[in-house]
């Protein structure tokens, strides 16, 4: 009797508690130039305020506000940002610019678009003030000790800039995953070579090597390997010193799949066929130790497997937190009349708030997701009808 097949949350939860026994503890410190992509191996303490001083948020006129009265001022001083001001003369106030240190003893900007010049350049307030106004207070957005970046945040460039606020030049990180890609198949050819007939280019080599590198991965490329038992040990043998091997097809149950069987031989099955359409025949074990994750080879089987079950493996192993990625309902732009006993993850676009369907959901058709904004996920045993809200996930938070 065929075992059932495994939910994708269980699935996922299994291969994140792989992940999680894994967990790379070495660290390297790099640059902020070379962080991007990179998951923090520490937090990120504040060393001083931002603000370091209270400043100007506005282009004006800085004073105290207790001068305040109804004739106009005398300007006693300019400050630019970058200047250290003299403290504000009583009586007077201060020409000031945007990011420009307050000069002690103002606490008060106006805009000046708010305000008089007289003849003689003296400054009349026509609007009513208040103490604080446009101003920035010292440590307004974080304190000196504060957290502002969490152990295993990964690193963009918002946090890279938040960290040069800072003053910090470097940063320690988790290593990056050392990552294997091996395809399988007599009938896959590298492209620039002759295609023979019944052959094919390998594209699943190019996307995942490429995805890979974008999610900070150093890749191994290890080629492709015939549909032989003795050479896919052999290989599997060979790559002892990567964190991952990562490979497409040979899955399968067919007689030339030869994975799962050098997985139950000499290693370890930890999960094998998915409630997940495409990507039913995804494999997870261990060879001699070394983890080894097997794609489908169907290109659209690659693309959903490796951005829903691969990426957040990997990205855990590398320590990072948030590894699942955001999606939100939106109506369907189609039917859906047959309820699956897998869940679904169909090629579509966003046109006019609505989600499309690409019309060939093909697993072997690429140009569905070239054409494709993201996934549309319909559960198992669940029907649509138009207008119902579908859950879409953007291909832009999986390719990254």
């Amino acid at each position: 009797m065929n075992a059932p097949l495994m939910p994708v949350e269980q699935a996922l939860q299994q291969l994140l508690e792989q992940a999680e026994a894994a967990l790379i503890i070495e660290t390297q410190q790099v640059s902020l130039d070379q962080a991007d992509g990179r998951v923090l191996a520490e937090d990120v303490i504040a060393s001083l305020d931002l603000p370091p001083w209270p400043n100007s948020a506005m282009d004006g006129y800085a004073l105290r506000l207790s001068d305040w009265v109804a004739e106009a001022l005398p300007v006693s001083q300019r400050i630019v940002a970058g200047s250290a001001p003299e403290p504000l003369e009583r009586g007077t106030c201060a020409r000031i610019f945007t990011g420009a240190p307050m000069p002690q003893g103002a606490d008060t900007v106006e805009m000046q678009e708010n305000i008089t010049l007289t003849d003689d350049g003296r400054v009349v307030f026509t609007q009513p003030l208040k103490v604080g106004q446009n101003v920035r207070p010292q440590g307004q957005e974080t304190r000196k000790g504060d957290r502002v970046l969490a152990q295993g945040t990964r690193l963009g460039p918002v946090e890279l800039g938040l960290a040069a606020s800072l003053g910090l030049s470097h940063l320690t990180v988790c290593r990056r995953a050392r990552v294997a890609v091996l395809s399988t198949g007599d009938e896959l050819v590298e492209p620039g070579q002759a295609l023979g007939f019944g052959q094919i280019y390998n594209s699943n080599r190019r996307v995942l090597i490429s995805w890979l590198q974008r999610l900070g991965c150093e890749v191994v490329d290890a080629g492709i390997l015939p549909d032989n038992l003795e050479q896919t040990r052999a290989a599997l043998a060979a790559l002892d010193q990567v964190d991952l091997i990562l490979s497409t097809g040979g899955v399968s149950v067919g007689e030339a799949d030869f994975l799962g069987v050098a997985l139950r031989e000499e290693g370890e099955l930890v999960l094998w066929k998915l409630a997940i359409k495409p990507g039913k025949p995804l494999t997870f074990g261990r060879f001699r130790g070394v983890p080894v994750m097997g794609l489908p080879g169907n290109p659209a089987s690659t693309l959903v497997t490796f951005g829903l079950l691969a990426r957040p493996y990997l990205l855990r192993r590398m320590g990072a937190t948030q590894v699942q990625p955001l999606g939100f309902d939106l109506p369907a732009g189609f039917a859906w009349n047959k309820a699956g006993k897998r869940r679904e993850y169909l090629r579509a676009q966003v046109q006019n708030g609505r989600v499309v369907l690409y019309p060939n959901q093909s697993s072997g058709v690429l140009l569905s997701a070239a054409w494709a904004d993201g996934f549309a996920e319909v559960p198992e045993n669940t029907t649509l009808a138009e207008g119902d809200a579908v859950r879409f996930i953007p291909l832009s938070e999986l390719l990254v």
